[in-house]
C-alpha cells in the first residue's frame, strides 16, 4: 500500500468556519499556564453535549480496573473488537470527550469498540498509560478474543499510545492485534520532525514551541527519545498493518510520515492518507464537516476489510 494524498481540493465552507473558530480558541490558551483539572472538566462537559452515533449502544463497564465504555453498533459481530485509546496529550480526555468520535468509527467499521480511561499525567506519567493499555488488551484476550480479532486505534497521543502498546506487547511476547488505525498520531515528543518548521505557520492549533511544554507533563527530558515515548525512534519490525490519516497542515505531519517510512523499511504494511488543508484530528467534527465524515467512512471501510479477513 502506498502513501496517498487525498485529491487536492479546497476545504468546504463548514471546514473553513471550524478552522477559523477553533484557531481563535487555541490562540487564547497559554500553554505554559494551563490548569489541568479545569481543562479536563471543560472537555468532558463539552463531550457530554455531543451525541453518540445513532444505532450505537453505549454501555459503561470496567476493564482491568479502569472505567470504560462499550460502543456497540446494532449488527456488529460479538467476536471482533476495536480497542480505542483516546487522545488528549496524555493529560486530558476520556469516555465523555471521545464517545462521539469512537461511536461513529465503530458504526462505520461495524465493530464493537472498547474505550478505556487509562491513567493520565501528570499524576501518572510514563509508562502508566502503556501499562494500562497492555492490561486492557490482556483482559480482552482473557475474555476469549483472539489477537487476530482485535483492532487497536487512537488519535493524537492515543495514536502514539497505540504504537507504543504494540511495541510493548512485542517486547512481552504477546500476540499482536490484527491492525492499527492512527488519527493524527503524536509519535515524537522530542519535536524533531521537519514539519515542526515547515507547517509551523500553517497549523491552526499548535506551534512547535508547544510540544516540549506539553511533553514534560508525560515524561522527563531524558525520556523523549525512548521508543515507547516517541515511537518514531522504534524498530517497527513485525508490526501488523497500520492505517494512518493525518492533516497536511499539522506540525505533527512528520510524525506520521516518518513512522510510515520506518514501517516500510522494516518490511511492514502501511497505508497513509495526507488530507490537504486539514488539521489535527479533523475527523472529530463529524456533525458539521463533510471532510470528517468522509475520512471516518474511509477508515471504517478499512476496518471492515481487516475484520473480514
Amino acid at each position: 500500500m502506498n502513501e496517498a494524498d487525498v485529491e487536492n481540493r479546497k476545504p468546504s465552507i463548514p471546514a473553513r468556519i471550524v478552522r477559523a473558530v477553533t484557531s481563535a480558541y487555541f490562540d487564547l490558551i497559554d500553554k505554559e499556564r494551563v490548569d489541568v483539572a479545569p481543562s479536563r472538566r471543560r472537555l468532558a462537559l463539552l463531550g457530554r453535549f455531543i451525541p453518540a452515533a445513532s444505532g450505537v449502544r453505549v454501555e459503561a463497564t470496567e476493564v482491568a480496573g479502569l472505567e470504560s465504555e462499550w460502543l456497540s453498533p446494532a449488527d456488529a459481530p460479538d467476536n471482533k473488537v476495536l480497542l480505542y485509546l483516546h487522545g488528549g496529550a496524555y493529560v486530558l480526555g476520556g469516555c465523555d470527550s471521545h464517545r462521539h468520535l469512537v461511536s461513529y468509527l465503530a458504526r462505520a467499521g461495524n465493530i464493537r469498540a472498547l474505550l478505556p480511561e487509562y491513567r493520565l499525567a501528570p499524576e501518572h506519567p510514563f509508562p502508566a498509560a502503556i501499562d494500562d493499555a497492555v492490561e486492557v488488551y490482556r483482559a480482552l484476550l482473557a475474555d476469549g478474543f483472539d489477537a487476530a480479532d482485535i483492532l487497536v486505534a487512537g488519535d493524537s497521543a492515543g495514536g502514539g499510545l497505540t504504537v507504543a502498546t504494540m511495541l510493548k506487547l512485542r517486547e512481552l511476547g504477546e500476540p499482536l492485534p490484527a491492525a492499527a488505525f492512527l488519527l493524527s498520531p503524536w509519535l515524537d515528543l522530542s519535536a524533531s520532525g521537519e514539519s515542526m518548521q515547515t507547517r509551523n505557520e500553517h497549523d491552526p492549533w499548535f506551534e512547535a514551541t508547544d510540544i516540549p511544554i506539553v511533553a514534560r507533563y508525560y515524561c522527563g527530558e531524558d525520556e523523549v527519545t525512548n521508543p515507547l515515548v516517541s515511537p518514531v525512534y522504534a524498530d517497527m519490525s513485525g508490526m501488523p498493518p497500520v492505517y494512518i490519516q493525518v492533516g497536511n497542515d499539522e506540525i505533527l505531519l512528520s510524525d506520521a510520515t516518518r513512522l510510515a517510512d520506518n514501517i516500510r523499511a522494516a518490511g511492514g504494511e502501511v497505508d497513509i492518507e495526507v488530507w490537504q488543508e486539514m488539521w489535527h484530528v479533523f475527523q472529530a467534527f463529524l456533525l458539521v464537516m463533510p471532510e470528517s465524515r468522509e475520512a471516518v467512512a474511509k477508515m471504517g471501510a478499512q476496518m471492515r476489510e481487516v475484520a473480514a479477513t
